[in-house]
C-alpha cells in the first residue's frame, strides 16, 4: 500500500509545502480517493524533480494501484510520454489485456486529448481528476472526449480530489520557469 505521508520527500528543494489529512478510516470512499491521489501527485513530483511538467497518475483495480506514472516526455524526447498513457501502457502489462475494464485513473491534471483517447479506448471505467487544465482539459474544461456519447465508451469523470495540492505543484513549476 502506497503511504501518502512521504510525499514530501522526494520534491525538489523549493519551499513547497502540501498538507495532508491523515486518513483513519480506509472505509470511506472520499479517503480512498484522497489516499489514491495521494500516490498520483506523488508521480508528480518525481517528474517536477526530473525537469518535467509535474503530472502523475496512478491506476486502481479493486482498491489496489496496478501502475503508476509521471510525465516523461522531456526525458525519452517522446511527446506521447504522458503520465496517463505510461500508466495505460503499464496497467495493460500487469492486467496482460488492453482493455482496463473495471479500472480507476487517478491524475493530477485533467488530461489533454490524446491521453482521454487513450482512456476511452482502454475502457477505464472512471477518472478522478485533482485540477482542471484550462488550456488543453479533455475532460470536459475545454473539450469533451471522455464525455462525449458518440464513443463508444463513455468513463465517469470526476473532478476535485486534492484540487489544491495538485494545482500548487503545476504553480510552483510554471513559477519556476518564469523568471
Amino acid at each position: 500500500m502506497i503511504n501518502p505521508f512521504h510525499l514530501l520527500d522526494a520534491i525538489k528543494p523549493s519551499g513547497i509545502q502540501i498538507k495532508y489529512i491523515l486518513i483513519n478510516n480506509m472505509e470511506n470512499l472520499a479517503d480512498k480517493k484522497q489516499l489514491f491521489m495521494a500516490a498520483a501527485i506523488e508521480e508528480a513530483k518525481i517528474a517536477y524533480a526530473n525537469d518535467e511538467i509535474p503530472i502523475g497518475a496512478v491506476i486502481v483495480k479493486d482498491d489496489k494501484i496496478i501502475a503508476k506514472g509521471c510525465n516523461r516526455n522531456r526525458e525519452l524526447n517522446n511527446p506521447v510520454k504522458h503520465a496517463e498513457i505510461i500508466c495505460i501502457e503499464e496497467a495493460s502489462r500487469v492486467l496482460n489485456n488492453e482493455r482496463l475494464i473495471d479500472c480507476e485513473l487517478y491524475v493530477t491534471k485533467e488530461p489533454c486529448a490524446m491521453c482521454s483517447g487513450a482512456i476511452v479506448h482502454a475502457r477505464i471505467k472512471r477518472v478522478i481528476i485533482g485540477a482542471e487544465d484550462e488550456k488543453y482539459g479533455a475532460c470536459g474544461t475545454v473539450l469533451n472526449v471522455c464525455g462525449n456519447k458518440a464513443l463508444n465508451h463513455v468513463p465517469d469523470v470526476e473532478f476535485g480530489v486534492l484540487r489544491e495540492e495538485a494545482s500548487l505543484l503545476l504553480k510552483a513549476f510554471f513559477k519556476g520557469k518564469r523568471y
